[in-house]
């Protein structure tokens, strides 16, 4: 095993959806679940294939209701090729099945650089005897509507024949999350099938109801001429049988090459046919593999990160991961970030609040691809202007879950598998999604210098958020302040206060400090912006100056709680009982999930000074310490180093990390205020996936926020890099555990500027270029660095 690969050796069915989900391959497309070929959903495996932006809404019951959902679809399944063995006048063999047949070693092998999966086996077959299979496949970067299966048999003691069925599989359900099993999951409708002779077979089918075409074709091809060749077309699989001869020690091929397109896509007549040319005119798989190899070497020249040891190793695979979802194919798609990437069905493939942890690491080195996310909101604001209207407010009111249209997608009931009952949501209060768009815009633009971006769709969006959260703030004439009630933070185990019969928290800290953000943010925007594109705004949201005076008002008076020296996450938590940590974490294996254990016991979470994931304590991660006392100065509070410290403190007593995110956040928030643990959270952010410390959960899909967000725990949590007044602002922490790191990015015109710290010393080269001078200002200095030269910075010892 190497810094580029991961190796699984053996089969071991428990973990299978685990492997599944972390040796996932995609291009940001579409991605395939590393499910077995042969396999087909049930318990222990689960192949999936899931298009970004390909949804469906369907109907069920739950606990007596009608709820409708919507989802990522899993496709038709691409992958099938199963094979038996017959040697010279005997009979078949049963269908080979990992988990029916007598295996004699059994590896698979995910390659980060080349972005193949590889299995190698060899079994013994009963009645024929011991038979090598090596499979490589790829879901090819370089054309994200082609993927490719090779399979290399070798008898190694006897002769005779190898069938071979390679299917388009139009018989699936979403079946990848199990508590999702009540309702009803089949999306694919009007399947068909065919075959164009004398290699390849097709399948289109529909979604129910967003009535989106999709069109798969196989092409089948072996190395000698096969003894039988059919084309099997059927009512929901599109079958190639194929039977070809075997002799020891010599290697059969079969190349199996598959083209998807939806209708969705731009630039085809129609996806059958579309699909059907693709494949008749690609290459074979050992040109097609030279090619997709050349595509990831360029992403990786574009998104280098050098550190070493284990550390290194995973953030590799978090980058793997990110880019499959999101890679420069992304930037020609209407999509948005899908929490859990293509790797699964958890969520549902909906659009969290995740490109908070995701849009920081691309801005400086996939901007195109960082503004195509940005667009995917700006499309999507119409709905969010209706959505606050429909309840009485100004401005865009954004959904914490968003999907194909932008409309709330949040479930209405949850299931709480502990207690088997179906329980209200109220995780749609999480008006921050909002702030957390205008964060992403402003960090977008300041990453880029794309002012034209941010004096158009960015300014809309701003202006529009801003607004909102001016509209819903009410003024209280007791406490002199504004206050914004009836929410739900980033914490998620609060949604109302105990024995209230209404949802929501007053004052939720995270929420206003950042509400009043976005509103200075915007203000700032708009006395910048030229004056006729200023009045041209205005004219097109009908905007006057008089609520530009209520806005800067809220922006200063917005009320943050405070009790016993400390931040409080919200008005009344210090109301709230304490819970008797010890005891759970004595009764239980694991405590992270805190609401369920309480619920299914008839307890609430509610009641309890408890959190699930980092609350308050984000504002140290989407802030620098010095931007944080100015937002507080600015509100009218004073926060100091110690203020700050004891707020850490106290929250982290009172956290369950029920949240692959949680571990994140606080690593990079201890980095800089209580170094000495600040590793262990890193720790635990790193093995989050690999290790499924969730329990469970990654085999639903990876958790891409908290990938992404160890990259840039890297790239900005170390650094202290920002950045903003056109310049790269750099305030370094050692960590001992991370004393030595590089990587490369971009920075307005400057492709590859590269960042290396180690022994004491900072190195910042940027590449010859035509661009102007880099500015880096650090706490004590601040350097111009021209293209084509490299500063070496000392820093001071801590």
């Amino acid at each position: 095993m190497s810094e580029w690969t991961w190796e699984y050796d053996g089969y071991d069915p428990a973990a299978e959806r685990l492997r599944e989900a972390l040796c996932t391959l995609g291009n940001g497309y579409f991605a395939t679940r590393g499910a077995v070929p042969e396999s087909r959903a049930g318990l222990v495996h689960c192949p999936g294939t899931y298009a970004a932006g390909c949804y469906n809404r369907l109907e069920s019951t739950v606990a007596g209701r009608q709820v409708v959902n919507e989802d990522l679809v899993n496709l038709p399944n691409w992958l099938l090729l199963r094979f038996r063995c017959r040697c010279a006048e005997g009979s078949w063999s049963p269908w080979f099945s990992p988990d029916t047949g007598t295996l004699l070693d059994y590896r698979h092998t995910l390659d980060l650089r080349r972005a193949t999966l590889t299995r190698t086996f060899r079994y013994r077959d009963d009645d024929a005897g011991v038979l090598s299979v090596e499979q490589i496949r790829l879901v090819h970067m370089g054309d994200p509507h082609l993927a490719a299966l090779r399979t290399v048999f070798t008898a190694e003691d006897w002769s005779g024949e190898i069938e071979i069925e390679s299917a388009l599989d139009g018989d699936v359900i979403n079946s990848n999350v199990r508590r999702y099993r009540s309702l009803n999951r089949s999306h694919l409708a009007h399947v068909r099938t065919g075959a164009r002779a004398p290699d390849t077979a097709w399948l289109h089918c529909r979604t129910s109801t967003s009535d989106i075409g999709i069109a798969m074709a196989a092409r089948t091809v072996t190395g000698q001429p096969p003894i039988l060749s059919e084309l099997h077309p059927a009512r929901r699989r599109a079958v190639h049988r194929l039977v070809i001869p075997i002799a020891p020690g010599r290697p059969v091929g079969v190349e199996k090459t598959v083209a998807l397109h939806t209708s969705r896509d731009t630039a085809i007549s129609n996806p059958l046919g579309a699909a059907v040319d693709r494949v008749s005119a690609a290459a074979n798989f050992s040109a097609l593999l030279a090619s997709h190899v050349a595509a990831w070497e360029r992403l990786w020249r574009r998104a280098e990160i050098q550190v070493p040891g284990q550390a290194g190793r995973v953030l590799r695979l978090h980058l793997f991961h990110v880019l499959q979802t999101l890679s420069p194919h992304t930037a020609d798609l209407d999509v948005g970030v899908p929490a859990r990437g293509l790797h699964g069905e958890a969520y549902r493939g909906h659009v969290f609040w995740d490109e908070l942890f995701v849009l920081s690491y691309l801005n400086l080195h996939f901007p195109e691809v960082s503004r195509a996310l940005l667009n995917y909101r700006h499309r999507r604001l119409p709905q969010a202007c209706r959505a606050a209207a429909a309840i009485g407010r100004a401005g865009a009111m954004y959904p914490w879950q968003s999907g194909s249209d932008g409309r709330e997608e949040t479930q209405e009931l949850h299931l709480n598998p502990r207690s088997g009952r179906w329980l209200p949501d109220y995780s749609r209060l999480q008006h921050h999604v909002g702030s957390a768009i205008a964060y992403n815009i402003w960090q977008y633009c300041e990453a880029t210098g794309d002012t034209e971006f941010l004096h158009t769709k960015g300014a809309e969006m701003l202006l529009q958020i801003a607004r909102f959260w001016a509209d819903i703030a009410v003024f209280d004439p007791e406490s002199g302040r504004y206050r914004i009630r009836g929410v739900v933070g980033p914490d998620e185990y609060h949604d109302s206060y105990p024995a209230s019969a209404q949802p929501g928290l007053d004052d939720n800290t995270y929420t206003n400090v950042t509400a009043a953000w976005v509103l200075a943010r915007t203000l700032h925007l708009l006395r910048r912006l030229p004056a006729w594109r200023r009045q041209e705004l205005f004219d097109r949201v009908r905007l006057d100056g008089g609520e530009l005076l209520r806005w800067e008002e809220v922006s200063r008076r917005l009320r943050v709680p405070f009790h016993r020296g400390v931040i409080s996450q919200f008005e009344g938590y210090d109301d709230l009982a304490e819970l008797d940590w010890d005891a759970y974490r004595s009764r239980y294996d694991s405590i992270r999930r805190l609401d369920r254990i309480l619920e299914a016991e008839g307890d609430a979470v509610n009641r309890y000074k408890a959190s699930k994931q980092a609350d308050v304590l984000m504002l140290g991660y989407l802030f620098s310490p010095a931007e944080l006392r100015d937002l507080f100065r600015r509100l009218g509070y004073e926060l100091d180093d110690e203020v700050w410290r004891r707020t850490v403190d106290y929250y982290l007593q009172r956290t369950s990390h029920g949240s692959t995110l949680s571990g994140l956040v606080h690593g990079f928030v201890l980095a800089r205020a209580r170094r000495a643990e600040a590793w262990r959270y890193v720790q635990e952010a790193l093995e989050a996936d690999i290790a499924d410390i969730q329990g469970g959960t990654t085999g639903e899909g990876i958790h891409l926020g908290a990938m992404a967000g160890t990259l840039d725990l890297v790239q900005r949590g170390l650094t202290g890099l920002e950045t903003r007044e056109d310049a790269l602002w750099l305030d370094p922490v050692p960590l001992p555990a991370l004393s030595e790191y590089g990587f490369s990015l971009r920075y307005r015109g400057h492709w590859g500027v590269g960042v290396r710290r180690r022994s004491g010393q900072l190195e910042i080269g940027v590449p010859d270029s035509e661009e102007s001078p880099i500015r880096v200002v650090l706490a004590d200095r601040a350097v111009t660095i021209a293209p084509g030269e490299t500063c070496t910075l000392v820093l001071p010892m801590d």
